[in-house]
């Protein structure tokens, strides 16, 4: 009979630096119960973040970032990361949001962690798109550059007037104002559309002006 390996060994098997009691106690072939007793004693050690029930993550890992821990924290419902937080990794704007913004099927929320904290909010399900694996590696969805750009308008046309204000924005070649247009066109209430719609035109103005 083969015996079971450790835990280091079976998070080394699992070659990801974010998992779940369940995913380690699988590969090691252990209950789940004795797994997680021994991943909190590594937690003592420092050697791994808890950043909710049963969820861990090695920050010590140089592949680590807080963005992976977004499906895990989403709570059974879909979510990607977008507004300001898609907008910084596209190189859109230059300020680094100092929580990671998600948009969700779910419940609007707040997410506070060890690993960072995580603002959740709510999107119609008909405007649930625009999204795909952040350069190709399946870790966490990302808005394209034009649908965070509109999911932050579509936001800031609801009661609180979130993303209200931008900070400064650089287009530059790639980004295409026609798509974000598009998307717009897309917002199923005609009140948000015709907000968005309104500060699209005014950012694509403001573009232009200081392209000249």
């Amino acid at each position: 009979m083969i015996g079971r390996i450790s835990v280091p060994q079976a998070i080394q098997a699992i070659g990801r630096p974010v998992f779940t009691t369940r995913e380690i106690a699988a590969v090691r072939g252990g209950s789940v119960s004795a797994t997680s007793q021994a991943l909190r004693r590594m937690e003592r050690q420092g050697l791994l973040v808890s950043p909710a029930r049963g969820i861990w993550c090695v920050p010590t890992d140089p592949r680590f970032t807080p963005l992976a821990l977004v499906p895990y924290l989403a709570g059974g419902h879909q979510a990607y990361v977008s507004f300001f937080s898609a907008l910084n990794l596209h190189g859109l704007i230059e300020q680094i949001p100092q929580i990671v913004y998600v948009a969700t099927t779910g419940h609007p929320r707040i997410r506070r962690t060890p690993a960072g904290s995580y603002s959740f909010h709510r999107i119609h399900p008909r405007f649930f798109a625009g999204f795909d694996w952040y350069r190709g590696r399946q870790e966490f969805l990302i808005a394209s550059p034009e649908k965070a750009l509109v999911d932050s308008l579509y936001l800031s046309s609801r009661r609180g007037r979130r993303f209200a204000h931008f900070p400064e924005i650089d287009f530059g070649e790639k980004f295409s104002f026609r798509r974000a247009a598009e998307w717009v066109e897309q917002i199923p209430y005609r009140n948000m559309r015709e907000h968005a719609s309104a500060r699209l035109e005014a950012l694509r103005r403001r573009s232009r002006e200081r392209a000249r």
